[in-house]
């Protein structure tokens, strides 16, 4: 890694939040408190994560809409009570779900200091490897939003897409930037966003096949950002 690029993957891990099972949970739990029934903050977020820990295993493994709450119960380790007490459906523990995924990837891209705004160069490149870090951060969170979104019911789907939409917002905005400043060829800003898009989504649905060529998320975010800036200029 050049330095330039150590010096971007330095801000990103700065600025990281923590994405655990139980800090994801608490988040989780601050947005719902009024819906969860437990009260206690500790047993609640302990549970949420088991929760939440079980539903990324039994959908990576048989598919979240194939999934029954008495196997989400039995590999939660909770009974079925103890489960209503945390959500009242399917639908609810995925829309807790993709809130987290949509969240998360709106917060981390929104936090490019100053200093990196000032350059859409820098910006863009600083966007592309955030994002390629948080996927790899929450893996089975990004997989699992890409992978059952075919089946998702309406609300889940509005939701899926406002999230993809706006990160291709933001990449479209330092791109305009860029073109504005005679940084990038001009050109349509929304579309190159939607062409970086897919090579985002590329890294955490298809990482095992950069993992059998020994390539890590810097490596491969380093990668994007060179031919993202050729194709630019």
């Amino acid at each position: 890694m050049g330095e330039e690029q150590a010096a971007h993957a330095q801000i990103a891990d700065s600025h990281a939040p923590d994405h655990s099972l139980e800090a994801s949970a608490a988040r989780i739990l601050a947005r719902h408190r009024d819906a969860i029934k437990v009260r206690k903050p500790h047993l609640a977020v302990a549970n949420l994560a088991r929760i939440l820990g079980a539903a990324l295993t039994l959908a990576n493994r048989h598919g979240f809409h194939a999934m029954t709450l008495r196997q989400l119960a039995e590999e939660s380790g909770l009974s079925m009570g103890g489960l209503y007490s945390y959500l009242d459906s399917k639908d609810t523990l995925l829309l807790m779900i993709l809130e987290e995924v949509a969240e998360a990837a709106e917060g981390a891209l929104a936090a490019a200091p100053e200093v990196v705004r000032a350059d859409p160069a820098r910006h863009l490149a600083w966007l592309i490897e955030r994002h390629i870090l948080l996927t790899e951060a929450m893996h089975p969170w990004f997989v699992f939003a890409y992978m059952e979104a075919k089946a998702f019911p309406p609300e889940a789907r509005k939701r899926a897409v406002e999230s993809e939409r706006t990160t291709e917002r933001i990449l479209a905005g330092a791109v305009a930037e860029g073109m504005q400043r005679g940084t990038f060829a001009a050109g349509d800003p929304l579309f190159a966003a939607t062409l970086i898009k897919p090579l985002l989504q590329d890294w955490y649905v298809k990482r095992s096949k950069y993992r059998e060529r020994g390539i890590e998320a810097p490596a491969y975010a380093a990668e994007v950002n060179a031919f993202v800036r050729k194709a630019l200029t």
